[in-house]
């Protein structure tokens, strides 16, 4: 039995990184591709710098350890920034202070 309502459908949102939205767009077939889906493709390829599951380790990481936000360890985990000076500058867009034992954690995450 199906049971209808007259509410709009709940939407579920959830944080990715660049190689996790490459990895679930692979799947869809070029063929059948729209043209929003190939250039989202195309620009995916270009940038991720990992793959998916390195991605969601990185993530999961550096939520656990290092108390950051899903949206500040997808930006982070896309960037993949390899000083702590290269990492200063997202999180002064932040608007927040990090601490440097942080940062330091941070830089080791992503260097793994």
């Amino acid at each position: 039995m199906i049971s209808m309502t007259d509410e709009a459908p709940t939407k579920r949102t959830r944080i990715i990184s660049i190689a996790e939205a490459k990895e679930i767009l692979s799947k869809v077939d070029p063929e059948t591709a729209d043209q929003i889906q190939k250039r989202t493709q195309d620009y995916l390829a270009k940038f991720a710098k990992t793959d998916a599951e390195a991605a969601r380790k990185m993530r999961k990481q550096l939520v656990e350890d290092c108390g950051l936000t899903a949206e500040e360890a997808a930006e982070v985990a896309n960037i993949i920034p390899k000083t702590q000076e290269e990492l200063r500058v997202f999180t002064s867009g932040w608007r927040k202070l990090i601490p440097t034992a942080t940062v330091e954690k941070i830089i080791k995450i992503l260097t793994q």
